[in-house]
């Protein structure tokens, strides 16, 4: 287990992301939904994040049941604030988000103080908790003014008051997280699609501010939605159809894989996790099957002559750190029951 920053909270090296189980793109039943959480539960991932906006808060109570058996010291529950759900009389669904849910609700974008506060109280209701140990301010890309001036304040308030162990900010970008990482007192911060074998944009500001202010970050998007766990010709990338030119770079860096006997989803995953900074890597998965197939790539071995390969083969910039040491052998399945 990681500690977030300063905070007393700690992660799994491994997490899972509840966006899938909440149908994303395309329906997934009660039954796979609790499988896939149950799954990583026994893969000794205890790490888990969602987040209301993920159909219309389907994502919290799909997970707050399934978890609601475990011992609640036992593992550590993020979710989001920002996008305040509201009831809504229309019809149909909710796919022009990206999730196949009956739109019973809309998003109404609020970082005030107010609504960060009402925000969070109706996840605590759909998880079915009187806590979260991590809240994050979920996208604030277009709303940096009232993100900074008001949401950053509540969240720093309401981990002094212990309402919550540790806050920070979740986004597709490294610019501002990196602000967030400067001038606020965040203990971690949730960077997707930024650092992959892809994208080392990150490399350049948020990890290395980071660093310096001792603050942790998580990374989610390790396979850039899709590209880099099966490149192909039609394979999405940040959620849209990938350009021709990283379609090309994905297939050669599994080319180098296939070469030294490991997979590309293996060295994605190894990648983000080798970071000093880096306390998780958030991994979203939609079955039980995806959860096993996520820990046996995280813990898989990955051949130090690889990353020797990609860096001579102008795949990897030099100063991007790879795992030192090869893991030996996979998460046990049937992890201690001590509480963390």
């Amino acid at each position: 287990m990681n500690r977030l920053g300063g905070s007393d909270v700690e992660v799994s090296a491994l997490s899972f992301g509840a966006a899938a189980i909440a149908n994303l793109y395309s329906e997934v039943g009660e039954a796979q939904a609790h499988d896939a959480v149950e799954a990583a539960w026994q893969r000794g991932i205890r790490y888990f994040d969602t987040a209301p906006h993920y159909g219309l808060g389907l994502s919290e109570r799909r997970l707050g049941a399934a978890l609601r058996d475990r011992p609640r010291r036992q593992y550590t529950i993020s979710t989001k604030v920002g996008r305040r759900l509201e009831p809504s009389d229309g019809t149909g669904d909710d796919l022009a988000h990206g999730f196949a849910v009956p739109a019973t609700h809309r998003r109404v974008w609020d970082f005030s103080a107010d609504g960060v506060r009402r925000t969070l109280e109706a996840s605590l209701e759909r998880l079915g908790l009187d806590r979260v140990d991590v809240v994050y301010l979920h996208d604030p890309d277009e709303h940096a003014e009232e993100a900074f001036r008001e949401g950053y304040p509540a969240l720093e308030k309401l981990r002094s008051e212990g309402v919550v162990g540790a806050i920070g900010a979740g986004m597709n970008q490294a610019e501002m997280l990196t602000r967030f990482v400067r001038d606020t007192d965040v203990d971690v911060v949730l960077c997707a699609g930024r650092y992959t074998l892809l994208d080392q944009s990150a490399l350049t500001d948020l990890l290395p501010a980071a660093r310096e202010r001792g603050t942790s970050v998580v990374i989610g998007g390790a396979f850039n939605s899709g590209l880099l766990a099966n490149p192909r010709p039609g394979a999405t990338y940040n959620y849209t159809v990938a350009p021709s030119e990283l379609v090309e770079r994905a297939l050669r860096l599994k080319s180098v894989a296939d070469r030294h006997g490991t997979t590309l989803r293996a060295a994605a995953l190894a990648f983000c996790a080798a970071h000093p900074v880096v306390a998780s890597v958030l991994v979203g998965a939609r079955s039980a099957h995806e959860v096993r197939d996520c820990a046996h790539q995280f813990a898989a071995r990955v051949p130090l002559a690889f990353w020797q390969d990609l860096r001579a083969g102008g795949l990897l910039p030099a100063d991007a750190p790879v795992p030192t040491e090869e893991p030996s052998e996979e998460p046990s399945k049937e992890p201690s029951e001590e509480p963390s």
